[in-house]
């Protein structure tokens, strides 16, 4: 059913919540996003409940959801639809962006917020900028192989 005639015979948000693709991403995103506090536990040694809400971190969240979207798309609408080659446009520049312009600006944050512990000698109080924007490379991969791995479990 599409248009006004799904919409009258179901709610909405039923419709929303039986929509397989859209509940498998939010699945990879929200495993992507506990795995970061674990994931941050093992190399700090500290339990940091902030992280489900920061950005950057292992896995990249944002890998997991728009792979898991990419993958059921193209499971359920085809690898040769139009419909996957639009997810996986959107996956790849959504991707990069963790990577490479997101980062980019972490790095930039690190150098303004040395300056501005320089400035602060001089009694100057700035505001310090957010260093973690970002995913390595490696993050980003493994964020996008648990997207790939939840879509093929879940649908």
């Amino acid at each position: 059913m599409k248009g006004a005639e799904a919409i009258n015979s179901q709610p909405v948000l039923r419709q929303i919540q039986s929509n397989e693709v859209l509940m498998a991403a939010i699945l990879a995103w929200a495993l992507a996003q506990v795995f970061k506090i674990i994931s941050w536990a093992l190399v700090s040694k500290e339990l940091n409940f902030k992280r489900l809400v920061e950005p950057g971190g292992m896995p990249s969240s944002h890998s997991a959801f728009v792979t898991s979207l990419c993958t059921g798309v193209g499971l359920r609408e085809g690898f040769d639809s139009t419909l996957f080659a639009l997810a996986a446009v959107f996956a790849v520049i959504v991707m990069y962006d963790a990577s490479g312009v997101r980062r980019a600006a972490g790095k930039q944050a690190r150098v303004l917020n040395r300056m501005i512990e320089d400035l602060n000698r001089r009694e100057l109080h700035p505001e310090r900028l957010r260093e973690l924007l970002g995913h390595t490379p490696f993050e980003v991969v493994v964020g996008a192989v648990l997207g790939i791995v939840i879509a093929l479990w879940r649908l």
